[in-house]
């Protein structure tokens, strides 16, 4: 049974339109989306920021001596307010090149609100994982996301 895993929520100083490019450009995409410590893989991003698109990312992961394929297919797409995809996970490099929609996936939801003021620029977003996952892995995953904010916050600042 689906069921809603986690959610990371973070509040930017910066503009609505930065915050939402940076979750759908894919050269936004390919600087930040990975947590702290990782890296993405050089010329593994695709975003088609679309209904129907399909999104993709790998994370180098050297202390494992693996790289994590992600990718999935933006399902709902409404600008500046919300975004759900799927994501699929492998390691294999030919099942992310494939990119096979019939595998195991979660759903990601996030969440995009305006939070500007007459005195500052802001924007929050909110990251939902909904799935099946073993009750152990919950709590690495949402420390991994929560990583991944922290390297989005570091790329919206720089």
């Amino acid at each position: 049974m689906l069921r809603e895993l986690y959610s990371v929520e973070r509040e930017f100083n910066v503009p609505l339109e930065r915050l939402w490019r940076a979750w759908t450009d894919a050269d936004d995409l390919e600087q930040w989306y990975s947590p702290v410590a990782l890296s993405v893989v050089p010329g593994t991003v695709t975003s088609e920021p679309f209904m129907g698109g399909l999104w993709a990312v790998a994370v180098d992961v050297p202390m494992n001596n693996m790289v994590a394929y992600f990718f999935g297919r933006y399902l709902v797409f409404e600008p500046m307010s919300r975004i759900e995809h799927t994501l699929h996970y492998t390691r294999v490099r030919a099942e992310f090149d494939e990119r096979d929609e019939n595998t195991a996936n979660h759903l990601i939801v996030l969440e995009f609100e305006d939070r500007s003021d007459s005195s500052r620029a802001a924007s929050w977003v909110k990251f939902t994982q909904v799935g099946d996952m073993p009750e152990d892995q919950v709590d690495v995953t949402r420390d991994g996301t929560t990583s991944y904010f922290d390297n989005l916050e570091l790329f919206l600042m720089s």
